[in-house]
């Protein structure tokens, strides 16, 4: 009975890559407007896998690997199950030296793991998605990962920022407690790492689990935070302040359920949810109070 669970796993996996109810769309702004939709939870992980992979100045294409990978092994939701002692977003065990189950299951710390072991495979970004993946996590069906590519490669270009303004959510709120502004900091440091609200992050300077006064926030009524975009000339996020605002942006987007964000802006463009349409819209006149002072910058509102 244990190897027939097993088995119907694995090929449910292979199959599907297993599902969840839609509420978030991204649309590609090359390919004949191509979508994917996927549900909050997966936007949630998918934005962290992105993140993680951008805090460490890696290119695009290892964040569509990761991607592509965790679509495969867990449809992107953060599973307590799996073969054998498999866990989290990349089915990664214990027993082999992944990490504690604990560990696992924290995305930030497994996308990590992948990332670890993705460098050091010799010219990965040259190589087939399926070979790369599969260098990685030795799976029993390594061509499965090559039907999750177009996919992964349209989530890439929108959570790395890349592709402007391509990616909502309804954004409804979830059950998840997590709310207000300091949750948004916190958030925003568990994916990116503290650097995301130094010198060129958030307008306060309170550590994330600290409370910050509500002119920090980067608004007057306290419930929003304002990321500047920074210009630098190096290399990485920085050296592209319009693609790394609309990283921020598309990330805030994804986890607006989870975070009970209301409201995203960034470069005369708007996302509020709720939206029957859920696009992004010209910056209305009330949430463009200080547009100018806040141009080029991301502003995340949130309910409460």
């Amino acid at each position: 009975m244990v190897l027939l669970a097993v088995a119907g796993y694995l090929v449910v996996q292979y199959v599907t890559g297993g599902g969840g109810a839609p509420g978030c769309r991204v649309v590609s702004g090359e390919d004949g407007g191509r979508t994917y939709e996927f549900s909050p939870e997966q936007a949630v992980n998918a934005a962290a896998i992105t993140a993680v992979g951008t805090a460490r100045d890696l290119p695009e294409r290892a964040v569509t690997i990761a991607l592509a990978t965790a679509l495969q092994e867990s449809s992107l939701r953060n599973i307590d199950h799996g073969d054998r002692d498999s866990l989290g977003l990349f089915q990664q065990r214990p027993s082999q030296g992944w990490g504690t189950p604990g560990e696992i299951m924290d995305p930030a710390y497994s996308a990590g793991r992948f990332y670890d072991h993705l460098v050091k495979v010799p010219g990965y970004t040259s190589l087939p998605l399926t070979v790369a993946a599969q260098r990685v996590q030795r799976s029993g069906f390594p061509e499965a990962y090559a039907k999750h590519e177009p996919d992964a490669t349209l989530l890439a270009a929108a959570l790395t920022g890349r592709s402007a303004a391509t990616l909502t959510c309804e954004g409804r709120p979830g059950t998840s407690r997590d709310k207000g502004p300091d949750a948004v900091r916190e958030a925003l440091v568990r994916d990116f790492g503290r650097d995301v609200l130094r010198p060129a992050g958030a307008q306060a300077d309170a550590p994330a689990a600290t409370p910050a006064p509500s002119a920090s926030a980067g608004g007057t009524d306290g419930r929003t935070v304002t990321l500047p975009v920074a210009t630098g000339t190096g290399e990485g996020a920085d050296a592209d302040p319009g693609r790394r605002g609309w990283q921020l942006a598309h990330w805030a987007v994804a986890n607006a359920s989870s975070l009970h964000i209301q409201r995203v802006s960034y470069a005369g463009r708007e996302w509020t949810a709720g939206n029957t349409d859920s696009t992004w819209g010209p910056t209305t006149a009330g949430g463009a109070q200080g547009a100018e002072r806040a141009a080029g910058a991301v502003r995340i509102t949130s309910t409460r």
